[in-house]
């Protein structure tokens, strides 16, 4: 688990250098299936239910689970990228929110406020908590700023498999579900919109919007739950 949340953090480094203006999003997921190819990894994403692609590229108001293709990246867009590997059977998950050259300072704070939630939730990730007491952190952060949860979409158990039990919502009362036990490991994802919490699914069946249009972001680390407390297997910066 290390190894492979490793492995996707510094694929998530790499990609960071490479997003400005003038980039499409299939050049970010072909160097991204090639950076897994030379680390022996097996690209989590590819293949799974039937997606086309490497990661997820979503860019201003699309939430989650963009396909990468021939759109460029313009100055002042934000764009989300979701990325996932085995390293020898086990699975590493993570995902960052770019600006792409400078953008508005309302867009900045929503960055801002949804990789600070991420942080708020890993500080939950205690033996002896609970699970909702993850979601209640980030809710409570993400809405003391103005900002709104998506609830749809929730972060997850994640080891052999990419979606393992239990499920970790973005929100929720403290105390609830089940407890946080010694060698837990958790995938963590706020998803965080300027707008209302409603989102919708296009045509393409993958690319999830906000209804209203607004600007969305998503931050995800893979997490495991240690005696000493969580250690982040993702961030590697």
């Amino acid at each position: 688990m290390r190894i492979s949340g490793k492995i996707v953090g510094q694929a998530l480094v790499e990609i960071r250098a490479r997003i400005k203006p003038g980039v499409a999003t299939q050049e970010i997921d072909k160097f991204a299936y090639e950076f897994f190819k030379k680390n022996d990894c097996v690209p989590a994403f590819l293949g799974y239910h039937g997606y086309p692609a490497t990661i997820c590229t979503s860019i201003n108001d699309e939430v989650v689970h963009g396909i990468p293709g021939k759109r460029v990246l313009e100055e002042g867009d934000i764009v989300g990228v979701d990325i996932g590997a085995y390293y020898k059977g086990y699975c590493g998950d993570s995902a960052r929110t770019f600006s792409v050259g400078k953008v508005d300072k309302n867009i900045e704070k929503l960055l801002e406020v949804t990789f600070e939630s991420l942080n708020k939730g890993i500080d939950q990730c205690r033996i002896g908590n609970r699970v909702s007491d993850i979601g209640n952190a980030v809710q409570k952060y993400v809405e003391s700023n103005g900002f709104y949860v998506v609830r749809d979409y929730v972060g997850h158990g994640i080891g052999q498999a990419m979606h393992e039990d239990p499920q970790v919502p973005n929100y929720g009362r403290p105390h609830q579900g089940p407890r946080i036990v010694e060698g837990m490991c958790l995938a963590l994802e706020p998803m965080v919109n300027m707008g209302t919490e409603e989102v919708k699914v296009l045509q393409d069946g993958w690319t999830v919007v906000t209804k209203d249009g607004k600007f969305s972001a998503h931050f995800e680390d893979t997490i495991a739950i240690l005696a000493n407390g969580p250690e982040n297997l993702t961030r590697v910066n």
